[in-house]
């Protein structure tokens, strides 16, 4: 890659932002999973507390650990999909300065055909 010529540089930033939209959307979905894992988890604890559908101390157990995972997994993601969308943004900064510094040409200047 040459300093006078951007555009494989620019190639790469825009590659490096199509996978870090995917981690971002993977990231995405993980965050529902984990608020729908802590729904889950509450809704059978209720359940388990108010002694509905002979629920027994298995089922308190497995909602509470449904409950923790759903948090850890929620703030680790969340955490995750914040670092993404900053490099996302960085990325995105880096390589619009890299457009800029190119010297394009508008059609209109360009020079005309002879006929």
């Amino acid at each position: 890659m040459t300093e006078d010529d951007p555009t494989d540089e620019i190639s790469e930033i825009e590659a490096r932002i199509e996978e870090l939209a995917e981690i971002a959307e993977r990231c995405r979905r993980i965050i529902l999973g984990s608020k729908v894992a802590i729904a889950g988890g509450f809704a059978l604890l209720l359940i388990t507390l108010l002694g509905l559908f002979g629920a027994g101390q298995s089922a308190m157990l497995a909602s509470i650990a449904l409950v923790l995972g759903g948090i850890v997994s929620l703030g680790s993601n969340v955490s995750t999909l914040r670092q993404t969308e900053a490099a996302i943004g960085a990325a995105e900064a880096r390589r619009l300065e890299l457009i800029n510094g190119i010297d394009l040409r508008v059609v209109r200047d360009a020079p005309e055909k002879l006929v």
